[in-house]
């Protein structure tokens, strides 16, 4: 389905965000279209006071800094309140029960629970009793706004999503896993190139090859050929690296000969944080071929349309 010949009706009828296979394509596009939205009334300085007297509460199980900056500062501009709540898995352990804490929260007058770090079966288990929206963050498996937000700035930069080649190089991760479900949904090409030792969980790569095919290599080259995009993820955030694993992932770093294996107009994407020199050379993401900063502006966006959409 071509995305720019879709009529968007700005409504969907998900209840959460915990991963992409849940949204169909429609669903995708009408989050697509509602970022736009949102970045057009932003560059407007149109105020936008949809979530107006609603709290939308965090439940991070780790640390964050430019998704919770993106929250935060998202609600508020669409006129709502941010509250962090205290996640531990102490509590958990000692007897928390959770349908008591999302009912009693959402009596609070919480309208939706984002959360980070938490395990997708004890996820599905918030979303199996919660009356609000719960939209996953950040998780050992997906990454779904991050996904939405990629998805936006290829649309934006390309003018398109059908057809369109992705290269996804490097650590396979939960960034990947998301990026490669929503890019085979939407009519995308893709290609993956991965060392065996740090390869996309196969059940993530099954579960999107049910929606289109994926190409998967050992050689960054071979998938790296006539990409519009190439994407790679940090090797160390949250967790480092062995030299002995640096060793192996070292030939699927990014550099300028890489990406001269993409098509002539092939750009960058990472999603940050970024180690220079490590999955990626300096002048690389910071050159003209790299778009990290409008992908990350972007994500604002895309989590305000995800807010727009799910808080009824």
């Amino acid at each position: 389905m071509d995305i720019n010949r879709y009529s968007p009706v700005y409504t969907i009828n998900q209840r959460h965000m915990t991963k992409l296979s849940d949204y169909s394509v429609e669903e995708i596009f009408e989050l697509l279209y509602a970022t736009r939205q949102m970045k057009a009334k932003f560059a407007a300085h149109e105020k936008t006071n949809i979530l107006q007297g609603i709290t939308v509460a965090m439940l991070f199980g780790d640390t964050s800094l430019r998704t919770k900056s993106a929250l935060e500062i998202g609600v508020r501009q669409l006129g709502g309140e941010c509250v962090d709540l205290h996640y531990s898995e102490k509590d958990m352990r000692a007897g928390e029960n959770i349908s008591d804490i999302v009912n009693v929260i959402c009596r609070y007058g919480v309208g939706a629970l984002i959360t980070r770090g938490i395990d997708q079966a004890e996820l599905d288990n918030f979303t199996a009793v919660s009356p609000m929206p719960v939209i996953n963050s950040t998780n050992a498996d997906y990454v779904p706004m991050q996904a939405i937000s990629d998805l936006y700035t290829i649309w934006e930069k390309k003018k398109g999503l059908e057809g369109v080649k992705l290269a996804y190089i490097g650590k396979g991760s939960n960034v990947a896993a998301s990026l490669i479900m929503g890019a085979v949904k939407c009519g995308m090409e893709v290609a993956v190139a991965t060392p065996a030792e740090f390869g996309i969980k196969m059940r993530h790569v099954e579960n999107a090859e049910q929606y289109g095919s994926i190409f998967l290599t050992d050689d960054p080259a071979l998938a790296a050929k006539n990409a519009d995009i190439i994407y790679t993820d940090s090797y160390h955030y949250h967790s480092l690296i062995t030299e002995e694993e640096a060793k192996i992932l070292a030939p699927y770093k990014i550099t300028n000969r890489l990406m001269s294996a993409a098509s002539g107009t092939a750009l960058f994407m990472h999603p940050l944080p970024a180690k220079r020199g490590v999955e990626v050379a300096a002048d690389v993401i910071d050159g003209k071929q790299s778009i990290v900063y409008d992908q990350a502006e972007n994500k604002l966006h895309a989590i305000k349309a995800i807010l727009a959409l799910l808080i009824k």
